[in-house]
């Protein structure tokens, strides 16, 4: 009767239903695969052809798409002599840092003809964020857009968009950046920059050579379209526009904002913003340029070009438009150094703060942090000329710490108690040695080396300030917190006053984000909740900064209940 039961049609419709079910769950959501294969494929930008490393042979590489309550798992095998790791941008990891990715933090890198299986739950987030590299300078073409939908039945707190366009800002090398960073590393100077911006890995018409490899898009009159964008450049903030357009914010970093309209928009590297496009209601007969070029603050040599894509209006039907040369035009775009049109661009963002979207900001604080970050110097090695500063090697550091990456995985010493010798739990919670840190620079410049973290306990409501400083000269740091969202309460020029400064902040409403810009000659207060245990890094997502050691940790522990705890790591985790 039992194998009656089972074979029978009846059951089958049954059981597919309830297996259905159980893989379309409103509130569990369902189980995504994707497979990387990260190889090695030519390709051709600016006439220059070179092998780049790129995953299933597509650049910018493949765009997950889930919803919010989806879990992912993604199988990265690894086909290159590089070793590789990759990690999910602003995906919380709740209990599951062993998805995280950055090499020596989380996990061992994944070794040529090796793999590893990203496992990782999305929960409460939906937006745009983005996948990449996190090893040396891989990123600069191992890198593609994540798409989270909203859970089935939930709509957008907007209209509804006609259509969804992810745009991803990259840098193209015509050499190996692998090689650039390796150089500058040797040498203690600043690399050398990149040869173009890229729309979508486009370069577009204002370089040589790349008229045909230009991002075009093709959208109808009055139209809404959702513009997803991403910067996914190595070493270069953003300055975004389109021509004859208005542009309204809706989300950034994958949380609601409050609308406001903008014709221009500053995204740094790492940060994510969703844009409503309203098309004209009847086709204009032009075309217009979506260009970025880079907001820039340090006394470095950097790329100074633009990137260019056009937006281009489907002609009426039986139209004779398509056959004429349209005119085109240009957006401008603020100057190159324009910190006044930072400060005002993000003063203007505001999280939705709703019943349905809350703001959820700590109002008490535990542990009050208070860290300097910028560039400074190191001794050059004995019988070696170096590049930097006077006869020096270029050095970064976050309250004079330049991180020293290990050698064993930060969170795989945590969990198994093997910290002796890997870390060492007694990074400073302020700077050390107090100086008008936006005012004449100390003689000293000199940074330190040590492989610190900073350890909380389960829960900790935390207050952060990030204070810029002129030691090498003032400049803007976009600062990225793995495994955390936080709330941007106040910021500043100058030096932070902790009498006066903390009056001032927005514990209602501030944006919530995953990556912050220092302000250059400024500071920048954050606060989180530290309810996710594991091992998290934080650092410029600027990649020299990040090479040069401007990076640290901190290690969550768990709590007392079984939903607090990290779960063990999985069996295929890479090894050391």
């Amino acid at each position: 009767m039992g194998v009656f039961l089972l074979s029978s049609p009846a059951f089958l419709v049954f059981f597919t239903f309830f297996t259905f079910c159980l893989l379309v769950d409103p509130v569990f959501g369902i189980t995504r695969h994707y497979k990387f294969d990260v190889k090695l494929h030519n390709v051709t930008r600016l006439c220059h052809t070179r092998s780049i490393v790129s995953v299933n042979g597509q650049f910018p590489g493949p765009r997950i798409v889930a919803r919010e309550g989806d879990q992912l798992l993604v199988e990265v095998v690894n086909h290159v002599p590089n070793n590789v790791s990759i990690h999910w941008h602003g995906i919380r990891q709740l209990r599951s840092g062993w998805a995280d990715g950055p090499e020596y933090v989380t996990q061992c890198p994944i070794q040529t003809g090796q793999s590893y299986v990203y496992n990782f739950t999305i929960i409460g987030q939906r937006g745009t964020l983005f996948w990449h590299a996190h090893i040396s300078w891989l990123r600069a073409t191992l890198y593609g857009p994540i798409i989270i939908l909203p859970k089935r039945g939930v709509p957008y707190p907007f209209a509804k968009p006609y259509k969804e366009v992810p745009i991803v800002f990259g840098e193209w090398f015509n050499a190996d950046p692998e090689a650039v960073i390796s150089q500058a590393l040797q040498t203690g100077g600043g690399p050398n920059v990149s040869d173009a911006y890229t729309i979508n890995g486009l370069p577009g018409p204002l370089y040589n050579c790349s008229a045909k490899d230009t991002f075009k898009l093709k959208v109808k009159p009055g139209k809404t379209y959702l513009l997803r964008l991403v910067n996914a450049a190595l070493n270069d903030e953003l300055f975004f526009s389109i021509a004859n357009h208005t542009l309204t914010v809706v989300d950034v970093d994958a949380v609601y904002v409050k609308p406001f309209e903008t014709e221009t928009f500053l995204i740094t590297p790492g940060q994510t913003t969703n844009v409503i496009l309203k098309t004209k209601p009847s086709y204009p007969n032009a075309t217009f340029f979506m260009t970025a070029r880079p907001y820039v603050t340090g006394q470095g040599t950097f790329d100074n070009s633009t990137v260019a894509g056009i937006l281009e209006y489907e002609s009426p039907p039986n139209s004779l438009h398509s056959s004429i040369m349209l005119p085109l035009f240009k957006p401008i775009l603020p100057a190159l150094n324009d910190t006044s049109f930072a400060t005002k661009f993000g003063s203007k963002l505001r999280s939705l703060a709703s019943a349905q979207y809350p703001a959820n900001v700590p109002q008490k604080v535990d542990k009050h942090f208070f860290f300097t970050v910028g560039l400074g110097t190191s001794p050059c090695q004995h019988n070696q000329t170096c590049q930097g500063p006077n006869g020096t090697k270029f050095a970064a550091s976050v309250n004079n710490v330049s991180f020293a990456m290990p050698t064993t995985a930060l969170l795989q010493a945590h969990f198994f108690g093997q910290s002796n010798g890997v870390y060492i739990p007694d990074f400073p919670s302020t700077a050390m040695t107090p100086f008008k840190y936006t005012g004449s620079p100390p003689n000293n410049t000199m940074v330190s080396n040590g492989t610190k973290v900073v350890v909380l306990p389960f829960n900790t409501s935390v207050e952060l300030v990030m204070q810029d400083t002129s030691i090498l000269g003032a400049e803007s740091h976009p600062l990225h917190l793995h495994g955390f969202n936080f709330f941007i309460v106040g910021q500043g020029f100058g030096n932070f006053d902790p009498n006066k400064d903390p009056a001032k902040f927005n514990l209602i409403d501030p944006v919530e984000r995953n990556t912050v810009g220092v302000p250059s000659g400024g500071w920048v207060a954050i606060r989180f909740l530290a309810d996710n245990p594991g091992v998290w890094f934080m650092h410029c997502h600027l990649e020299v900064h990040t090479s040069w050691g401007l990076k640290m940790a901190w290690i969550v522990l768990d709590g007392e209940l079984p939903t607090q705890k990290l779960l063990p790591p999985p069996t295929d985790l890479p090894k050391c």
